[in-house]
């Protein structure tokens, strides 16, 4: 499936091993990823491209499916399990419904999803014009010109309570990244954990270029394990990984080009966010990230509330590599968004069969 900027290969969980460990070695040999180009596989050699989820009727009541989401290594030959992708959720959606886990409801079609990695609840309302399931459709999205079939893509209670929004207690705090002078950073968990930089107290403008961003990975990486152990993401004696917390930059709003070669006004969005997946650069923003600068956007003091210069209201605009996503905090209570909402896009690519070496042998199976 192709869901919004991402590429993500669907299975139903009775077509795949229901231990993690089976299941992480089918996946790494699928994607062929101990290669770094990932030629030996179905993997896209990129972190947008080298996603999957498995997919299964949800015993939850009140929910239709669930997915586990894995992001499959680059080159590593290893899976990571900890995080949610909101693009995937969009391609999931559709997916429930073209293969008839999900019953059409007339012209707009409910999928409730949950993500078991992290527990998050998800409802995508996805377009069934004239009680029909299409493979096409002309909603874009920001970062690429292909069209799709709209999924309006709600992340239910996504912060949960201020506590958990809030894990270090502060809507703002400065950071002291290695040696240097400390930064100022938001750390938030709604929709997923992420640290936002303060981009003019790094130096930093918000609406950096790929190259650049390429560049800051390091550093960024850097401020991701700092922030991890004070977020109780990391716990004593472990190794830091590189999915979560998300990290990035925010700014004012610029003028500037996408990478499509579209001018962005300043008045045509309210902050600038630039933003990693894993260790590159996100080509345009992931969903959950979209989310926790959102729900960011709605607290006093934070880095991005400083940067629009007050809370946002319903509707907060972020100026993004790929252009501006929108997105919609309803149900707002005590500065808590019971809903976000992100309108996204996805399309059926294949249906397939993928053979895969068996582990250590380069037989078919």
């Amino acid at each position: 499936m192709r869901g919004g900027t991402s590429k993500c290969w669907l299975f139903n969980q009775v077509e795949v091993p229901t231990d993690r460990g089976d299941l992480e070695r089918l996946l790494v040999a699928a994607y062929g990823a101990t290669d770094p180009v990932e030629l030996d596989g179905v993997g896209g050699a990129t972190p947008t491209t080298s996603k999957a989820a498995v997919v299964s009727a949800s015993p939850e009541p009140g929910v239709d499916v669930d997915y586990l989401f894995a992001q499959v290594g680059i080159g590593t030959g290893s899976v990571e399990w900890t995080s949610n992708c909101g693009n995937c959720a969009t391609g999931v959606a559709l997916y429930a419904v073209t293969k008839g886990m999900v019953p059409v409801t007339g012209d707009r079609t409910r999928v409730v999803m949950r993500n078991t990695n992290t527990g998050a609840v998800l409802e995508g309302i996805v377009d069934t014009p004239g009680g029909v399931v299409h493979h096409f459709g002309r909603q874009t999205v920001p970062g690429t010109r292909a069209g799709g079939v709209a999924v309006g893509l709600t992340f239910r209670n996504p912060a949960g309570t201020t506590a958990l929004l809030l894990p270090t207690g502060q809507a703002a705090q400065d950071l002291r990244v290695g040696d240097a002078e400390p930064v100022r950073v938001s750390m938030v968990t709604a929709g997923a954990p992420v640290v936002l930089v303060d981009a003019a107290s790094a130096g930093r403008t918000g609406a950096e270029s790929l190259e650049r961003m390429s560049a800051d990975v390091p550093w960024l990486r850097t401020v991701r394990h700092t922030a991890a152990p004070l977020m109780g993401l990391l716990q004593p004696g472990e190794e830091p990984g590189d999915a979560v917390p998300k990290v990035g930059l925010v700014g004012p709003s610029v003028p500037y080009t996408t990478t499509l070669g579209e001018p962005i006004d300043a008045e045509d969005y309210d902050v600038s966010v630039r933003m990693l997946t894993m260790n590159a650069p996100h080509p345009a923003i992931g969903l959950t990230s979209a989310v926790a600068v959102a729900a960011a956007g709605l607290l006093e003091e934070s880095v991005v509330s400083r940067t629009t210069g007050g809370p946002t209201d319903e509707w907060l605009r972020l100026g993004t590599p790929a252009g501006v996503v929108a997105v919609r905090c309803t149900d707002v209570k005590d500065g808590l968004p019971h809903r976000v909402t992100v309108q996204r896009a996805a399309r059926l690519l294949a249906d397939a069969r993928i053979y895969v070496p068996e582990a250590g042998s380069p037989q078919a199976a």
